[in-house]
C-alpha cells in the first residue's frame, strides 16, 4: 500500500494529516503542488478537485482510494486504524 498526498506548504488541514499520518507511523509521499503544476493537474484529475489535502492510497492490488480533506474516520477504515 502506498499514500500520496497532495499538498501546500500553508494549509492547515495538510499539516494536520501529514502529522496525524506521522504519529502513527505511517509513511507516505508529500506532493507540493503549489510548486509542481504537473502535479497539481494529476492531482485534479483523479480527485476532481483543486482544493488540497487531496490522498491518494493505492492498495496493494492497485486499486486507488481517493480522500478529499483531512477525512480522519475514512483514512482510518482505509489503513485500518482503530
Amino acid at each position: 500500500m502506498t499514500i500520496k498526498i497532495y499538498s501546500t506548504p500553508i494549509c492547515p488541514y495538510c499539516h494536520m494529516l501529514k502529522d496525524y499520518l506521522k504519529g502513527k507511523n505511517i509513511p507516505f509521499e508529500d506532493i507540493n503542488v503549489a510548486t509542481d503544476e504537473a502535479a497539481a493537474d494529476e492531482m485534479v484529475v483523479k480527485s476532481g478537485q483543486m482544493g488540497v489535502p487531496v490522498t491518494i492510497i493505492t492498495t496493494d492490488a492497485g486499486e486507488e482510494k481517493v480522500i478529499v480533506g483531512f477525512d480522519k474516520s475514512q483514512i482510518n477504515q482505509l489503513l485500518g486504524i482503530n
